[in-house]
């Protein structure tokens, strides 16, 4: 009986001269050559995941091809929207003989993250292959609202028979949160910084007696102090809202705020006037003194309310003008927004501390302080204006990091979902963010 010659074996392998995706086969005799292989094998690729990135397909999604013959170069990219994709990626799920590389188009927002498959098929199909992506640093935009208050004005003080002074003027205010910054603008664009700079703070001082408040300063945002109150006989000093005019005989002008900051400062009416012009404020003029003794309507213009700490809090509101000589027994309410009152008792028959005397700008609120008034060389003075603030708010993937020469209240405290806030209360120095 005739015997049945074995059948060929192959074996997948490099033949001796290098010779990648040829197979050994044997004669049945013994002998053995390499020869080419005859069947191939398919890799394909599913969309691949991981660290919440947006992925394309792999392209070209399928190909096929002898085991150990070169794999056709196949590639993807990854991104996130408004994030940084920094680091190496480690890769999960690559068939036996394909690997990657990578590389990034940059250092910033948006960049994107190339992955280029080769190397050689594998000796067995991998279907709708699913690779998944780790250990990538995916980081959210640094981008920084903030709220900048300058120092307010100081009230105007007056030396002299019947004379009154003018209130100070709010410190100008500056914002990208909510909708308003101060003198009618909208609020402003919130700044994108990089992590690798140092940024300037600077708390303005309230401003002394006849005296421009502190301009408050974070990076470049830059908020001008409020403008005195007028001394006797004075227009009102610019700032960032106008300080109020003085109300003795003549009519004199409110100061000028700046914009998109704040209001100008009120102005004595052409009739003669026992009430001086109250500071403007961020979100008012000041208010002009009535033409006769009352009503005494000489009030700073009001602030603006702002959120960004969490808390709706008013700021920048303008200081009371002064009485000239007496104004009669009302009182005037202070503007919202830390605005001072003007004193407006009669100097010369009130010799006790209440009510009627001025009262200073709001602490870390940038308000004006109230304006002084007098009879016969007798005065009951004006005040200072408040301290200003400065207020950022910031994504939750990060920490401010705060040199020497600034206080703070709060610091990298949480608000809001997925955010912190940093207050500064005085001083100037330095920040960088982490």
């Amino acid at each position: 009986m005739a015997q049945t010659k074995p059948k060929a074996a192959q074996f997948y392998g490099v033949s001796g001269d290098g010779t990648a995706g040829q197979v050994l086969i044997s004669d049945g005799n013994g002998g053995m050559s390499w020869g080419a292989n005859t069947e191939n094998y398919t890799v394909s690729w599913n969309t691949p995941t991981g660290q919440s990135l947006t992925y394309t397909q792999p392209t070209p999604q399928s190909s096929s091809g002898a085991p150990g013959f070169p794999f056709p170069t196949t590639t993807f990219t990854a991104t996130k929207s408004g994030e940084e994709i920094s680091g190496t990626a480690t890769i999960a799920g690559l068939p036996t003989g394909i690997t990657a590389t990578q590389s990034l188009s940059g250092a910033s927002v948006d960049n994107v993250l190339t992955v280029t498959l080769a190397g050689v098929f594998p000796g067995a199909d991998s279907l709708n292959t699913a690779l998944t992506l780790s250990g990538l640093t995916v980081t959210p935009p640094l981008t920084v609202d903030y709220l900048v208050v300058a120092g307010g004005g100081g009230g105007g003080n007056s030396a002299g028979s019947g004379n009154g002074a003018g209130g100070g003027g709010a410190g100008g205010l500056r914002t990208s949160y909510g909708s308003a910054s101060g003198g009618g603008a909208s609020a402003e664009t919130a700044l994108t910084l990089l992590t690798s700079t140092t940024h300037t703070v600077t708390v303005g001082g309230g401003g002394a007696l006849s005296a421009n408040g502190g301009s408050s300063v974070f990076s470049n945002i830059t908020s001008s102090g409020g403008g005195a109150g007028a001394g006797a006989g004075q227009n009102g000093y610019a700032g960032g809202s106008g300080g109020g005019g003085s109300c003795s005989s003549g009519g004199h002008s409110g100061g000028a705020g700046t914009t998109s900051q704040g209001f100008a400062g009120a102005g004595q009416p052409a009739s003669n006037s026992y009430a001086c012009g109250g500071g403007g404020g961020a979100g008012q003029i000041g208010q002009q003194g009535h033409p006769n003794y009352n009503p005494r309507i000489n009030r700073g213009g009001n602030g603006l309310y702002n959120s960004i700490n969490g808390s709706n809090i008013a700021y920048a509101g303008g200081g009371g003008g002064g009485s000239g000589w007496f104004a009669g027994s009302e009182y005037v309410a202070p503007a919202i927004g830390g605005g001072g009152v003007g004193a407006w008792g009669d100097p010369l028959s009130d010799s006790t501390p209440d009510n009627d005397r001025a009262t200073a700008g709001g602490a870390n609120l940038g308000g004006g302080g109230g304006g002084s008034t007098a009879r016969e060389n007798r005065r009951f003075g004006g005040k200072a204006g408040g301290s200003g603030i400065v207020v950022l708010r910031y994504s939750d993937y990060y920490d401010i990091t705060v040199g020497s020469g600034l206080t703070t209240s709060a610091l990298n405290t949480a608000v809001g979902t997925n955010e912190k806030y940093t207050t500064f209360t005085a001083g100037t120095g330095t920040i960088q963010f982490n």
